[in-house]
């Protein structure tokens, strides 16, 4: 590498007090906040008017973001840093955490994602959830979670980082767990919680290993002791960054929760599983980058499991005859290219953002079209008894059309733009890496174009209570602003290199050099989508069975049980689990209890024998003194003699 491309290949961001609109950074969280507080506290005298307040908060905080946003294009691209130090919070020895605010060009993109496209949903869900009796608690909770994840990726250092990681966790429960009358979904809330705890113990330890090597958790000063720390203390603690963007993003071997998380309603499918909670170890990686640059070791680990999620989610994409579970698995398959991508270095971290920006767009406009097709199929899930809607359902028929090419990456939707360069970037570091990256978009097309066949085209296998039409226009308005997204952002990102200028001062940038020319790596890439799709359409454009077929291979078998990913779980952590609850309880009972009970036991029957010596009669007691008195004298005697 020249020093030209090691130049470039480092951040060179400087941070600077907040003045004029970034003294307001405060308020992008404060507003969505204030929404939570109020509808959660005023309760049923909200029911009216909640759910437009819950609304209007995020859409400030989106006008907010922009304003701001302009206010850093004004700035040179050096110098776009800012921090604002609200109060000072914890001083327990030498450790010190404030709580304050960063805003540059990494944490404004995640704003402006989180607050355009939440907005969006919260719209949408107006129409959405306008017969659940407990919307105003729905829009309470959405608020919540806007607040948590604007946090998260706002905050300055690692510790106020995990109070916004943790309040992403409390919200997603709380709405994947919404309709907690459905045992399935209270299940699978319980399962995202607890699953997301095995990733924030990683989080935890790795803020506590960054406090022992640095001596301070703030995002400046640790990154710039990073280069002074060794090779060995930096893989640690990069590795157990991993182990939490695994839980949080759904990560293989963190990924059983995300499918089961379906059961909530299906906005919050879109705004958690689309475009935001799911991309927070995304986030925590490419925000962490001195740290993994310094460690290849935990590099290598994040492309290995950024590579063995897109497979493993694309295979499950194949199998499933849910809607919203094969946007699921895409979605798991999809943050496992950003992830490989993170995991590439300065030059992987700004195509990972990229494609983030872009998967929340297009997904969420997916998410959202197939919730706008089981809001009119009386929420039914199964896309063998969908087919044909294209001509009873036209805007949500085009605007999912959109997304569905922009996921494949075909030109010039989005996802070509993102994706391609992802794949430019895993083949300059490795054939294996490429050629999964690859392979897993011809995956991509072919379950994707199964979806959207078995959905739209093809013959009506409609049950006789259906009567499917149009959504209301509060339902599609937001879906006709995502898909003209899903096929324009990634040409308006990637023109003049905007992303690459925009997002190099942060995280660094270097140019991909792959072994086999670009053009050749595009051609076979659009090739193998081609094929995927082709042979889709072909496969279910004609009869679809209204049964899943039960002689199958055992992949199929496999991917129907999502890769046996809770089998495993089961065997390797929770029945050794219990096996081992159980022993202790018996070592408990037998030994600390049993110990406990016997000298209880001794001390009773004891008192039980001496208690018979105390009859109450004075001649009784004068024979025992002079029994005594008898003994003492014989021990005296033998003592003498």
């Amino acid at each position: 590498m020249t020093t030209d491309l090691l130049a470039s290949a480092t951040p060179t961001i400087t941070y600077a007090p907040p003045e004029g609109v970034f003294t307001y950074i405060w308020v992008l969280i404060a507003l969505p906040l204030i929404g939570a507080a109020v509808l959660l506290s005023f309760g049923r005298r909200t029911d009216s008017w909640g759910h437009y307040l819950a609304t209007a908060l995020p859409i400030g905080s989106f006008i907010l973001a922009i304003m701001m946003w302009l206010g850093l294009l004004a700035r040179p691209s050096e110098d776009r840093g800012i921090i604002q130090h609200l109060w000072d919070w914890v001083f327990v020895g030498n450790f010190t955490a404030n709580v304050g605010l960063q805003i540059d060009q990494l944490s404004l993109t995640f704003v402006l994602l989180i607050t355009g496209v939440g907005s969006l949903i919260h719209i949408y869900s107006i129409g959405y959830m306008k017969d659940d009796p407990k919307r105003r608690l729905f829009f309470a909770y959405l608020n919540l979670f806007v607040a948590a994840m604007l946090l998260l990726v706002l905050a300055d250092n690692y510790l106020l980082l995990y109070v916004g990681w943790e309040g992403v966790g409390l919200a997603s429960y709380l709405l994947i767990g919404f309709w907690q009358y459905k045992p399935s979904a209270a299940v699978a809330a319980k399962k995202a919680f607890v699953v997301n705890r095995v990733g924030d113990f990683g989080l935890s330890v790795a803020i506590m290993a960054i406090f022992v090597s640095f001596g301070t958790v703030t995002f400046p000063e640790v990154f710039a002791q990073a280069g002074e720390s060794s090779e060995g203390t930096l893989t640690w603690i990069g590795l157990l960054l991993l182990l939490a963007a695994c839980g949080k993003s759904a990560q293989f071997p963190l990924q059983s929760w995300l499918l089961d998380a379906m059961e909530g309603p299906t906005p919050v499918s879109a705004l958690i599983h689309a475009a935001t909670m799911v991309t927070a170890g995304v986030y925590l990686i490419a925000r962490s980058n001195p740290i993994f640059d310094g460690a290849p070791t935990a590099q290598t680990v994040v492309i290995a499991i950024g590579a063995i999620t897109l497979i493993f989610g694309a295979i499950i994409g194949l199998a499933k005859d849910e809607i919203k579970k094969v946007l699921a698995g895409s979605t798991m398959s999809q943050i496992g290219y950003m992830v490989l991508a993170a995991g590439l270095g300065p030059i992987g971290y700004v195509f990972a953002i990229f494609h983030l920006v872009n998967h929340g767009f297009f997904k969420a406009n997916m998410f959202l079209g197939a919730g706008s097709v089981m809001h009119s199929f009386n929420n039914q899930e199964n896309m063998r008894r969908f087919g044909g809607i294209r001509t009873v359902m036209v805007v949500t028929y085009i605007t999912f059309a959109a997304g569905w090419l922009a996921i494949m990456g075909v030109p010039p939707f989005s996802g070509f733009y993102s994706k391609d360069k992802i794949i430019e970037a895993a083949f300059d570091h490795s054939w294996a890496a490429g050629l999964a990256a690859m392979i897993g978009a011809g995956i991509t097309a072919f379950y994707m174009t199964r979806l959207f066949t078995m959905t739209f085209l093809g013959k009506k296998r409609w049950t006789d209570d259906v009567h499917p039409h149009e959504s209301p226009p509060v339902m599609t308005i937001p879906l006709i602003l995502l898909g003209i997204a899903s096929l324009a952002s990634g040409f308006l990102l990637a023109w003049n290199g905007a992303i690459e200028k925009w997002l190099e001062p942060v995280v660094g940038f270097q140019h991909p050099e792959p072994p086999i020319p670009i053009p050749v790596i595009s051609g076979a890439t659009l090739a193998l989508v081609i094929l995927g799709a082709v042979l889709a359409y072909q496969q279910y454009r004609r009869e679809v069975p209204l049964t899943a077929p039960t002689s199958v291979s055992p992949l199929t078998v496999a991917a129907r049980k999502d890769l046996y990913g809770d089998a495993f779980n089961e065997a390797v952590f929770m029945r050794p689990g219990q096996y081992l609850t159980r022993a202790l309880v018996w070592f408990d009972n037998r030994s600390i209890d049993g110990a406990v009970v016997a000298m209880g036991s001794a001390t009773a029957g004891l008192s039980n024998r001496l208690r018979k010596w105390q009859t109450g009669y004075s001649r009784s007691y004068a024979l025992s003194m002079l029994a005594g008195a008898f003994l003492l004298f014989v021990a005296l005697l033998v003592v003498r003699l």
